[in-house]
Order: C-alpha cells, then sequence, then structure tokens
C-alpha cells in the first residue's frame, strides 16, 4: 500500500529570522521513511505543489509533518508540525482525508504560540480509474491511484461483500478484518478491468450513462487533443496575480545575456515542445533517447508542468546516465517568465540524495535607442540535497564544472540562433536616459508645511496660544515665598508640571526648525554639475527609493544619499517624511586616471547638524563583477538590519565610460612603468580575451602582468598570479583540481614583504592582508583568517621576485592609498631624496667599495661616447651587440641642476649565464672643471641564483684628452653592494667581473667602429 501525501502550501508562519522572514521547507517522515520539499526563500506563506508517495507496512504509523526554516550557517529552526495517524486516512471515505487546512503545533503542548497552517491532501495511492455507483443508481466518478475499497457492494469481487455490505464495514472495525480487506483489494485489482465490466449492467440504462463516462476517462490522456503551447501561456497569463518574480538560486549564475527578442518570442524559442532549439541543443551536447512531455495545467490553474526525459551523453568520468526533468512555470505575465527545471539523475553516484535545480527568468532589458524590444536571460542553479552524506562538496563540485561547461554549449548556441545585444547599443541610449529625468522642484514653503505639520508644533502652538491668553486676562499675582521683583515662580506643582512640559515641547520645536534650516542648506548641490577632465568618467543617475526604514516618531524618514568612488562622494538632496522618496538627481564624478572598482552607496536619515547620522542601508556595486550594460537601469536591494527588514530598494541608473582620446590600456601601462621601471608590453587582445574569461572580468579590463609563483597554505600550490588595474587574481590547476580567486586592490590594507624560509624554499614572502570582511569570495587561497575578518595571503618562489615585488606594489598604491596617504608617501620620498641631494650620495654609494675594472683612450670625442647613454640608436645598438635582450629606457629627467636620471631594462646573456633580467637606474652629471661626464648605475639583477643578495654599481668617468683632439678617456669603476651575507661572495664577484669586462671591451669597440664609419659616410 502506498500513502500519498501533497504539500501544497502554507500560511501566515512565524518569523524566524531576523530579517522578518522565514526560509521555510516541509519534512515528512513515516516511519523510517523520509523526505521534504524544496526551500522557499524569505517568505511567510510559502507554496509548494510537492507530491511524496511512502510505503505503509502498519497501520499503527503516524505522518508526522514538520515545517523547519533553513538556516544556512546553524541547525534548522523548528516552526510546528501536524501528526496524522495512517489509520484515519485509512478509515475515511474513499480512503482520503481530501485537501485539508491543518494547525502547525508547537514543540511545547502546553504552549499557546500561533504557528500557522499547511495546506494538505493525504490518500492512500489508486492505479486504476473505476467506476463507483452510489446507492441512488447515479453514476459517480472516482479516480483511483492505488487500492481503494469502494463504496457500494455490487462493484466488489470479494464473497464477504457480495454477500452482506455491513460484513465489509463491520471488519474494518477490527485490525484482523483490516488485513483480511487489504487481501481482498488486492484480489479485486488484480484484475481491475473484469471487476469494471462485471459491474456495468448493458441492460440498464444507468449504465449507458456510465460506460460512455467510462470511455472518456480511458482516452482522456490518449484521444484528447493536447493544447497548444500558446493557449498554455495564455490561461497562465490570465492567470498570474502579480507576484514578484524569483530571485536567483545561490548556487550561482550560468548565463546572463541579452538578446533582441521580446520576452514571449524567447520563451517561446527555450520551451515551446515544437522548438527546434531545444533538438539542436540535445544533437549538440550528444543527448539521445529524448522524450518531451506536454505542458499540463495543473491544480485547477495554479501550477503548468511537463516532465523531459533523456539519456545523458557520457563523459570520461560518468558513463550515460538518465535524467529526469519536470519544469514548472514559476510566473508568466506575458513580460517576465521564470521556469523551474528540477533535475533528477539517480544513475549517478550518489545520485538519490540531491536534486540540480535550475531557473530560467526572461524579462525585459533596457530599452534601445533603434526601439527594438530586448530581453534578459538568467539562468541560476542550486542543489537541493534531500539526504545528508559525507559527499557533499565533491557532489557541488562536480555539478557546477558540469553545469558551466553545459550551459556555456547552451549561451554559445542560444546566441547563434538568437542576436545578442551588443554593449556599444545600451551605451548609445545614455544621453536619452539622462534626459528624461528631470529633479521636482523644491518649494521652501511646501516642505516648510509638511515638514512641521505634526503632532508636536500643534500641540505647542495651542499650549503657547493657551498660555499667552491666559496671561492677558490674568491679574498680576502678589509676591510670596521665595519670588522677588522679576522673578515669578510656579506656586503649585501643577504650575510646575504645565511650565516643564512647555518649556520641553518648545525645545522640541527648536530642534526642529533648526533640523530644517540645515537640510535646506544641504540641497544637494553636487546634483547637475558636470564632471571636468578627460578619463574614465562615472555618472550616476538617482531616480527613486522603495520603503525606506521608517526612524522617524512619525513613522517616516528624512533620507539622503552619499555616493563614493575613487576617494570621491557626491551627495544628494534630503527628502522630508518620505518612505518612498523621488529624487531624478544625476551626479557624475570627476573624471578619474584609473578605473574605478566599486561604487560605495550609503542612505542615511537625517536628524539634526550635531546628531550622528542613522545609516539606513548600505550597497556596494562592483564593476569588476557586473556588466556595464546591465546597470544601466537597475534595481538595488540595500543591506543592513533596517533596510533587509524593510526590503528596501534604490532605483539607479549607472553609465561609465571612457572620455579621453588615445589608447587608454597604453596610457595606463605608461604610468605604471614609471612606478615600476621596467618595459611593460600591452598584451594581446587574445591573452585579455582568456584572462577575462578565466575570472569573468567585463570588456574594460586589462592584463598588465602575471608571474609564475607558489600560493602558501597548508601545502604550497604552485600557480599563476595575475595582476590587472583593479584585482589581483590567482589560478593553478594541479592534478584536475582547479584552484581560482580573485579580489580588488580595494580591498587590501597591508602589503608586507617577510624575509625567506625553509617553508617558502629561501625565497621571500609577500603577505597581502586585507581589510575586515573584504574578499570573502577569495577566502579558499587565504592561509589565516584572524578574528577581525582579516584574510591574509601568502605568496612567494616568484621567478622574478623585485619585479613582482615593484609591480605590485606600485598598482597597490595607485588603486588603495587615500589622497592623504599618497600625499603622505610623496612627502616621504621627497625627504628621502633631500637627504641624498644633501649629502651628495647616490643609492647608497657610500657603502661600496670601488675599484677601477676598466680604462681606455677612445678615438671618438666626448659628445660622441655620450650617445652611449642617450636613449638613440647608438645606445640601442651597442647594448644589442653587448647581448642585452629586449632594452628599454626611459627618457632623461632632471633630478636637481646638471644631474638627470632614467630607468633601464634588458635581459642579459653575459652578465650571467642564466639570462636573468637587469633593471638600472643612472644618473648622468658634468665633471667639475673638466670637458668631461660622470655616470653612475646601480643594477638590479633578477631570476639569477642569489640575485636578490646584492646590487651592482657601476661609474664611468669620461674626459675630453687635452694633447690629442676628439679623444676620449675613459675609467669604469666596479663595486658590490651586499644586501644578505653569503659565503659564495668571492664566487658571484669573479663571476660578474669577468663577463662585465668582456661586455665593456665589446660596446667600446663596437662605439669606435660606429664613430670611423660615420666619419667615412661624412667623407665620401
Amino acid at each position: 500500500m502506498k500513502l500519498q501525501v501533497r504539500v501544497l502550501e502554507a500560511r501566515n508562519l512565524p518569523a524566524m529570522d531576523l530579517n522578518g522572514y522565514s526560509d521555510p521547507y516541509v519534512r515528512l517522515q513515516l516511519g523510517k521513511q523520509r523526505s521534504r520539499t524544496k526551500v522557499v526563500k524569505k517568505n511567510l506563506n510559502p507554496k509548494w505543489a510537492d507530491d511524496f508517495s511512502f510505503g505503509v507496512d502498519d497501520l499503527n504509523e503516524e505522518l508526522v509533518v514538520s515545517v523547519l526554516d533553513e538556516d544556512k550557517y546553524f541547525n534548522d529552526d523548528f516552526v510546528g508540525q501536524v501528526r496524522v495517524p495512517v489509520s484515519q486516512v485509512f478509515d475515511a471515505e474513499n480512503q482520503s482525508l481530501g485537501t485539508v487546512w491543518y494547525p502547525l503545533l508547537p514543540k511545547k503542548k502546553g504552549s499557546k504560540k500561533d504557528c500557522g497552517e499547511i495546506l494538505l491532501r493525504i490518500c492512500f495511492s489508486q492505479k486504476n480509474s473505476v467506476l463507483d455507483l452510489n446507492s441512488d443508481g447515479s453514476p459517480s466518478r472516482t479516480l483511483e491511484l492505488g487500492l481503494e475499497s469502494p463504496a457500494d457492494p455490487s462493484t466488489c469481487a470479494s464473497p464477504c461483500r457480495s454477500e452482506d455490505a455491513s460484513c465489509s464495514k463491520d471488519s474494518q472495525k477490527t485490525f484482523a478484518g483490516r488485513i483480511a480487506q487489504i487481501f481482498q483489494k488486492n484480489a479485486d485489482v488484480a484484475s481491475p478491468t473484469q471487476s469494471v465490466s462485471k459491474s456495468i449492467d448493458t441492460s440498464d440504462p444507468s449504465s449507458e450513462v456510465s460506460r460512455s463516462i467510462f470511455s472518456l476517462e480511458l482516452s482522456e490522456d490518449e484521444s484528447s487533443p493536447a493544447a497548444s503551447f500558446e493557449e498554455v501561456m495564455k490561461a497562465v497569463e490570465s492567470r498570474d496575480q502579480g507576484n514578484e518574480p524569483p530571485s536567483n538560486l545561490p548556487g550561482g549564475i550560468l548565463v546572463d545575456q541579452l538578446f533582441m527578442i521580446s520576452p514571449s518570442d524567447l520563451n517561446t524559442v527555450l520551451f515551446a515542445s515544437d522548438s527546434s532549439f531545444y533538438a539542436s541543443l540535445t544533437e549538440l551536447q550528444g543527448t539521445t533517447e529524448v522524450q518531451i512531455g506536454p505542458w499540463k495545467i495543473e491544480n485547477e490553474g495554479e501550477s503548468v508542468k511537463r516532465v523531459v526525459s533523456y539519456l545523458k551523453a557520457p563523459t570520461k568520468l560518468i558513463k550515460a546516465v538518465k535524467g529526469t526533468e519536470e519544469q514548472t512555470y514559476l510566473k508568466a505575465d506575458g513580460e517576465v517568465y521564470a521556469v523551474l527545471a528540477s533535475v533528477t539523475t539517480p544513475d549517478v553516484p550518489f545520485g538519490s540524495t540531491f536534486k540540480v535545480e535550475v531557473l530560467y527568468c526572461i524579462s525585459p532589458g533596457p530599452e534601445l535607442p533603434s526601439g527594438e524590444k530586448c530581453s534578459r536571460l538568467v539562468i541560476s542553479w542550486r542543489l537541493n540535497f534531500l539526504q545528508s552524506t559525507m559527499m557533499k562538496g565533491m557532489i557541488e563540485n562536480g555539478a557546477r564544472q558540469g553545469l558551466k561547461d553545459s550551459f556555456e554549449q547552451y549561451a554559445n548556441l542560444l546566441a547563434q540562433n538568437v542576436k545578442p545585444v551588443d554593449s556599444k547599443d545600451i551605451g548609445l541610449n545614455k544621453e536619452q536616459a539622462l534626459s528624461s529625468l528631470q529633479a521636482e522642484p523644491q518649494s521652501d514653503w511646501k516642505l516648510a508645511v509638511q515638514y512641521f505639520a505634526n503632532f508636536t508644533v500643534f500641540s505647542t502652538f495651542v499650549m503657547g496660544v493657551y498660555v499667552f491668553v491666559h496671561i492677558v486676562f490674568a491679574l498680576p499675582s502678589a509676591i510670596q515665598g521665595l519670588e522677588f521683583n522679576g522673578l515669578d515662580l510656579p506656586d503649585s506643582i501643577g504650575e510646575f508640571v504645565v511650565s516643564g512640559v512647555l518649556v520641553l515641547q518648545c525645545e522640541r520645536v527648536l530642534q526642529l526648525i533648526s533640523r530644517f534650516m540645515q537640510a535646506r542648506k544641504q540641497k544637494g548641490s553636487d546634483h547637475g554639475i558636470k564632471a571636468h577632465g578627460d578619463g574614465w568618467l562615472l555618472t550616476v543617475a538617482l531616480i527613486e527609493g522603495v520603503d525606506l526604514a521608517a526612524v522617524d516618531p512619525s513613522g517616516h524618514c528624512d533620507p539622503y544619499i552619499v555616493f563614493t568612488s575613487n576617494g570621491k562622494t557626491r551627495t544628494s538632496s534630503i527628502k522630508f517624511q518620505k518612505s518612498h522618496p523621488q529624487w531624478n538627481e544625476i551626479f557624475e564624478f570627476d573624471a578619474m586616471a584609473d578605473p574605478p572598482s566599486v561604487l560605495n552607496i550609503e542612505v542615511y536619515d537625517f536628524d539634526g547638524p550635531f546628531d550622528e547620522a542613522v545609516s539606513l542601508g548600505h550597497a556596494e556595486i562592483n564593476f569588476v563583477r557586473s556588466n556595464i550594460s546591465d546597470l544601466a537601469d537597475v534595481w538595488i536591494p540595500l543591506q543592513g538590519k533596517l533596510a533587509q527588514a524593510c526590503q528596501s530598494k534604490l532605483h539607479l541608473r549607472i553609465f561609465l565610460d571612457h572620455t579621453g582620446g588615445g589608447d587608454v590600456v597604453r596610457d595606463y601601462l605608461n604610468k605604471m612603468e614609471k612606478e615600476v621601471g621596467k618595459k611593460i608590453n600591452v598584451r594581446s587582445p587574445q591573452t585579455n580575451s582568456a584572462f577575462q574569461k578565466l575570472f569573468g572580468l567585463p570588456q574594460e579590463e586589462f592584463l598588465i602582468n602575471d608571474f609564475t609563483c607558489h600560493l602558501k597554505r597548508k601545502m604550497p600550490l604552485q600557480g599563476r598570479l595575475f595582476l590587472s588595474a583593479r584585482i589581483v587574481g590567482f589560478y593553478a590547476s594541479l592534478f584536475g583540481n582547479k584552484t581560482k580567486f580573485f579580489f580588488l586592490w580595494e580591498d587590501i590594507e597591508d602589503i608586507q614583504v617577510l624575509p625567506p624560509t625553509l617553508a617558502s624554499m629561501g625565497s621571500p614572502i609577500i603577505v597581502m592582508t586585507l581589510r575586515p570582511g573584504r574578499g570573502m569570495d577569495a577566502r579558499i587561497g587565504a592561509k589565516t583568517h584572524d578574528e577581525e575578518g582579516r584574510l591574509k595571503f601568502h605568496f612567494h618562489s616568484f621567478v622574478s621576485f623585485n619585479v613582482a615585488q615593484k609591480t605590485i606594489m606600485a598598482l597597490w598604491k595607485a588603486k588603495s592609498l587615500t589622497p592623504e596617504q599618497k600625499v603622505q608617501a610623496v612627502e616621504e620620498e621627497s625627504e628621502q631624496k633631500l637627504q641624498s641631494e644633501e649629502s651628495g650620495l647616490f643609492l647608497g654609494v657610500d657603502d661600496v667599495r670601488f675599484s677601477e675594472v676598466y680604462s681606455l683612450t677612445l678615438s671618438v670625442p666626448v659628445s660622441f661616447f655620450m650617445e652611449l647613454f642617450g636613449g638613440g640608436e647608438v645606445d640601442r645598438k651597442a647594448m644589442e651587440r653587448a647581448g642585452c635582450q629586449s632594452y628599454s629606457c626611459s627618457p632623461w629627467e632632471s633630478e636637481k641642476a646638471d644631474v638627470y636620471e632614467r630607468q633601464t631594462y634588458y635581459r642579459d646573456k653575459r652578465i650571467s649565464r642564466y639570462r636573468g633580467e637587469v633593471t638600472s637606474t643612472q644618473q648622468k652629471s658634468l665633471v667639475p672643471d673638466k670637458n668631461g661626464w660622470l655616470v653612475e648605475e646601480v643594477m638590479t639583477l633578477h631570476g639569477v641564483p642569489l640575485g636578490d643578495y646584492f646590487n651592482l654599481h657601476l661609474r664611468y668617468q669620461m674626459e675630453e684628452v687635452a694633447s690629442k683632439p676628439k679623444t676620449t678617456y675613459v675609467r669604469v669603476y666596479f663595486g658590490i653592494e651586499w644586501l644578505k651575507s653569503s659565503r659564495h661572495q668571492k664566487r658571484v664577484t669573479k663571476n660578474i667581473l669577468v663577463n662585465l669586462q668582456d661586455r665593456l671591451k665589446m660596446i667600446f669597440g663596437f662605439l669606435e667602429k660606429e664613430y670611423g664609419s660615420r666619419q667615412q659616410q661624412q667623407v665620401a
């Protein structure tokens, strides 16, 4: 025997969460059999419409139906429960209790707490359609889903029931009679066709009616034509009650894209039974044995469902498995469509413990300049575990990867069938979207009347008038007690109380007047001010707010909003006594050199000039994780206790574009090159595209540099560290396990360099500490997580540590430091330069012992010799002849009078056999009282053994020989600045010295030949 239970809905559930809602689901238990429904988020009147079937072995068991509230981090909260004895269902008429509202009972029996109600339909299963003739001879149709006890003895094949109807009724009262009845019914069901045919008498007129009804029942599913998809949609749209579309499922977003098609047409393409798109998709993915059921209207039009079954193509890890997908329309009003697909794959490992739920949401997209309609398709997913299992993490990871691959093919195929919307088409709509916004003019008198029309002001005015009239009619009283001329004290307790109330009321009114005057001064003067400069221009249109928290005693609030981006703020006007304010104000941020990463939004309640503003909620818009086109018209839910309790939202239109000319990427890289002291090449479009796809970044994000390194957690993980203008990302793939995360530069609170350890394999460690509560999406890569919520990431074993450190520090300072911190850093750098100038030292040269390693008289003038440091053709050819590859240098910049400085970079295959990278800083100045130059150079080697243990110092002294015109005498001095002690100092010094002398000989020889060839060209 099977007990069928249908959980329809619940109502008036108590709020179990702080936001004033619950996340309810239903758990059912019969004996050792358990099952549960899906979770409905943030709802006190949830609807499920889920069916369950339980095997019944003992009629004395109870069906326990419990409603619980899901908690993400703690145990689920108990809401209430219902206990239904199985015998009660068995004894009921037609073995069905019907559809009944059951009150939910608390755990404690004596408690009077109202736990709400739940709507259940409980009956024993019936598998055949039989005809039940009532006692009055009229036919009544009874749909069986399992075993049923007929109400009329004429339909029974049992001898007991054919002889005496009372025998059946009496036997049900005893347990033995019930067991006998089960066997009798089993015998009936064994040949249902014979039983039904015997019960129909063709000679009876009523049997003709019965026969026609019975034949209609048998052919209802087979012969009746199914309603077309358009008819089903019209029926659903007519019954839609205007409910809000469901929110995205917590598993993540699989597809989020705009298409040049209306929502209704896109719904037809995706879900119509005769759609060619689904057939193309199954062919592309290798799915076979596809059976698509028709859409059926159930529960008197409350839900529309269909069932799709298929055989999924095998993969490298899993064989071909059969899947069943139940698709249900949650919303369809002609503009917004939401379809929930519940997928079961019982053949996969642990397949009976979970269901995969995929939510398809189709909504109207932003208005296009061409006037065409567009639609937004968002597909999200989650795993609904029916039973607890230790393999939950493995199942989630496998499902996530499988869905990602599958829906990537889904999106690509859909883009081939339906034209996607180009982001450029939406960007052109900025002026049109903003031109329609006009700030409502605010009259001071109208606002004053609206603001002061409250009980406090009215009662104070009435009391003041009453007291004034009393003073006019009252006679002066005689001086008594401690009174004297000019001081009139209260003569009774009543007078004292009235005076105190009047003073307090007047003080309250004065505070209101002060608040109003201060608020009128703050009129949101940022509205309408145009941005200055060229660069990244951020425009925010604040349209309206909905359901803002009421913190005033009047039941309203006085909200205003502060926008912050890249350290710059814009403030809106104050709206008095409004919980649904209308602003229609436009704010432009001055053009920024760096692309903004986030826009912080704070909503405050104005409470006077000297009182601390009360936060009504906050939000953060992450431009890295958002598609700019999606922000052209968006509703932003506010965070915070007050905002979440009231479900506060803001309506914004946000636009971000670059107004300057030229190459944005190249200009930014040029600025970073000066900070890093190294040439940074522009990455190819293919590399940038792969980088954006790897981390899911918008198209304007570009890669600056990437480094091979180790991420230190419990065990070092080798991967690549990616650096862009706004993010720090890490990616590693080890034995098929992929680790990927990123966080913003603004999230970093501090960067430190720790000395090498055995655990870091002798390499310095870069430690990035995030701000409290930031970067939680990247916590998978954090080594530690302190009590204040700070994540710490450890990176070491860089191939070129110095370049990586300089690049990281330069990008962090450019994005993360506040303007005050940047000014302080510039002041510290200027103080260090001033000290260096006063002492006459160059980058710590005083600690280096110099020795002359090379001297030579060249038959070239000093002016031509200095072309070796000029950055021109001679400089480049000489360095290439000496084995320096990828040579680049910055222009000479004046540091002080007659002193110039520049940076160089190259790959040197002669100074070290490992062909490492070299960065150097050079200074040149005129030799006092002599016709010559002095060039000093500090070189740093990267990518060579012990390269971070020392710096190389060179000094070139060039003087013109007075006795021989056009002749230069050159002396080269060499020294090593040891940063760390090493037992290999002599060996390293010897190796570098030999290679350096060879390089100098080669460079000076080339210089003489180049000068000679030029002289010959001039003579010719």
